[in-house]
């Protein structure tokens, strides 16, 4: 068994900053607390903790403290702020439990330095966001690009995306993908661009020739977007859009589970918001219009579950397209 000798020369060595706190008061640290926070030991031993810790966050580490005290199994792990002698910001990572000190209950605390690391991941989430916000213009050059080609349907995309996300959020997907599909939505359509303008514009019916060019931009917008390394299936969800749970969407004739389920979405929030918007071809229907489109259909067409959710948000006046 370790003996109180070999316990203090690893508590004197250790790279963790170590103190017993009693009444508010240090009663122990060893030499690596003074080296974390710039002052001396003598210093440490006989000021304010609030020289140290910021009052707020003193009074959580107290009230925590003492919920262990009258023993309530709390997490022994919490990440606080230290302020240091020369006035910058230390964040730390504590260890804490309650122990016998002097026959009194006292708090040993295990400080580790943590201040790069957390610089660090700052400097990560600065450098993420701005990519995001990098992509967030591609993708908005990318949407006007498509528009200039089809000007009948400009703000398609943007609304398409807007009840993409709507629904998803419904359905209670994740962040992520309901990252992933709002931007796939928002590009959904990239694919026309191969298509000749005076088609996309045609004021009356397609033709078999015409409309099977048509179908191929989802293929095309996925050879397009594949090339790109998203952080997200954005080429697939592209492909997938128009394919329909009973196999007889395009361009792969895909079945239920096999279409991924943001695509299912973005199928549902396209359908509905081509039907409700003016056409060269035809006059905007009314919404009514296009729920019954998708109600009946359920499970035909369409996913069952994005149907109910896209219903449940107009019916329930949760959304409205701007």
């Amino acid at each position: 068994m370790l003996n109180e000798e070999i316990y203090r020369f690893l508590i004197e060595k250790a790279n963790d900053g170590v103190a017993i706190v009693q009444d508010r008061k240090f009663k122990y640290i060893n030499p690596r607390l003074p080296e974390i926070v710039g002052y001396s030991s003598d210093e440490i031993l006989h000021i304010p903790l609030r020289l140290i810790i910021s009052a707020v966050e003193l009074d959580k580490l107290i009230e925590k403290y003492e919920r262990r005290l009258a023993g309530e199994n709390l997490p022994t792990l919490s990440e606080t702020c230290l302020k240091h002698k020369d006035g910058r910001l230390v964040y730390v990572e504590l260890n804490a439990g309650v122990i016998t000190y002097e026959g009194k209950p006292a708090d040993l605390i295990i400080a580790r330095d943590v201040t790069e690391r957390k610089r660090t991941e700052e400097e990560f989430e600065r450098t993420v966001e701005k990519l995001r916000k990098a992509m967030g213009a591609t993708m908005q050059a990318i949407t006007l690009t498509v528009e200039t080609r089809d000007p009948c349907t400009a703000g398609h995309q943007r609304r398409v995306a807007d009840l993409a996300r709507s629904i998803a959020d419904q359905m209670g997907l994740d962040k992520e993908k309901v990252e992933a599909l709002r931007m796939a939505a928002s590009i959904h359509d990239l694919g026309k661009i191969s298509i000749p303008s005076e088609i996309l514009s045609k004021p009356g019916r397609l033709n078999d020739n015409e409309f099977d060019l048509i179908k191929t931009h989802p293929q095309v917008g996925y050879d397009i977007l594949k090339k790109i390394d998203f952080p997200w299936p954005i080429a697939m969800i592209v492909l997938q859009h128009h394919e329909r749970v009973n196999g007889s969407g395009y361009p792969q004739g895909l079945k239920d589970g096999d279409i991924m389920r943001e695509a299912r979405i973005l199928g549902v929030a396209d359908v509905v918001e081509a039907m409700v918007s003016h056409r060269p071809y035809r006059t905007a229907h009314k919404l009514e219009v296009a729920l019954d489109e998708i109600s009946k259909n359920r499970d035909v067409l369409y996913d069952p579950e994005v149907v109910d959710s896209c219903l449940s948000l107009f019916q329930g006046n949760h959304f409205a397209f701007k």
